[in-house]
């Protein structure tokens, strides 16, 4: 005679068990399902004609979509203002606890001087 193994469980751990099984069966199934239209894709010749559309697709959309991109940077950037703002030396930013170990120790590892200013102000000006 075969014992049940969940009979010791409670319901709620039987309901759990009993959906971990069927999650995996359902995985299962899915898989294979996915497995044969991959295969019975492959076997058309369907990827063929897909390849040829997404090389279609990258030349007709996304180089031309890639330019105009460009475009549109190259003309804002052009009318940009590239004045620095005036600086204000609020408290709470800027803080230096301990200097960096590289450098004179003030400066960040990535410092642009056009752009991070230092704590006192911005590098240049008085």
């Amino acid at each position: 005679m075969r014992t049940n193994p969940f009979r010791s469980l409670h319901l709620p751990e039987r309901k759990m068990a009993a959906f971990g099984r069927f999650s995996q069966v359902l995985l299962r199934s899915s898989l294979v399902q996915t497995r044969r239209q991959l295969a019975a894709a492959a076997a058309s010749g369907h990827g063929e004609q897909a390849g040829k559309t997404w090389k279609i697709l990258s030349f007709v959309v996304a180089l031309p979509g890639v330019g105009v991109c460009m475009l549109n940077t190259f003309l804002k950037e052009k009318h940009h203002s590239h004045e620095q703002p005036e600086f204000i030396p609020y408290s709470h930013l800027r803080i230096r606890s301990k200097r960096f170990p590289w450098g004179d120790g003030n400066k960040t590892l990535f410092h642009n001087s056009h752009v991070n200013p230092l704590p006192d102000g911005y590098e240049g000006h008085e």
